[in-house]
């Protein structure tokens, strides 16, 4: 799309939220929404994804039922976050339960993105619900595990959003409790 000025831009974005929201065919649902989650990694391309309001349509697309669906919507929106005007539409419209809810993931990709997401949303008053005690449990739990990555970026989590005394905390917590942290199982690897 570099070729493209800003309203072919919106216009192309546009039409593929159109062709999505027209389309009854999943496989074609899934196609757009790897586009759509592509296309929000780009700075230029935010302010149009802002007026289609797809920040808006990701997360729906969280609570489907289709894991396709989840894992690109939780793309989408770690893609999104990264922008300021974006990141607050995603806390202003609630999202932060949302996106904790993909922690609970087999996928790695959907729970890698989770945990990244988290990070971007942080502000100084979001700070108490993107690391609250059971988002800390989980970190914890995610930082054993033997998959590098997630174990990498749980452990960036810990160190760099949460308090000593956080995770201190949640450490006693989770002492003698079983394997899953609140019912959250770790991503098959």
């Amino acid at each position: 799309m570099d070729r493209f000025c800003a309203s072919e831009r919106f216009e192309y974005l546009q039409g593929l939220v159109t062709e999505f929201q027209d389309t009854d065919s999943e496989e074609a649902k899934e196609q757009i929404l790897a586009n759509l989650a592509n296309f929000a990694y780009d700075p230029r391309n935010m302010e149009a994804l802002r007026m289609l309001q797809v920040t808006d349509l990701f997360l729906d697309m969280l609570t489907e039922e289709n894991e396709n669906f989840v894992e690109f919507g939780i793309g989408g929106l770690c893609n999104l976050s990264m922008d300021r005007e974006c990141r607050d539409q995603i806390l202003e419209s609630g999202g932060i339960p949302l996106v904790t809810g993909c922690l609970s993931s087999h996928r790695d990709e959907t729970v890698l993105s989770a945990i990244t997401t988290l990070m971007n949303l942080t502000t100084g008053a979001s700070r108490s619900e993107t690391t609250d005690s059971a988002v800390v449990q989980c970190m914890l739990r995610f930082s054993l595990t033997q998959n590098p990555r997630l174990s990498n970026l749980a452990t960036v989590f810990l160190q760099d959003y949460c308090s000593q005394e956080q995770v201190d905390r949640a450490r006693d917590i989770m002492q003698g409790h079983s394997q899953s942290v609140l019912g959250i199982p770790l991503p098959k690897d």
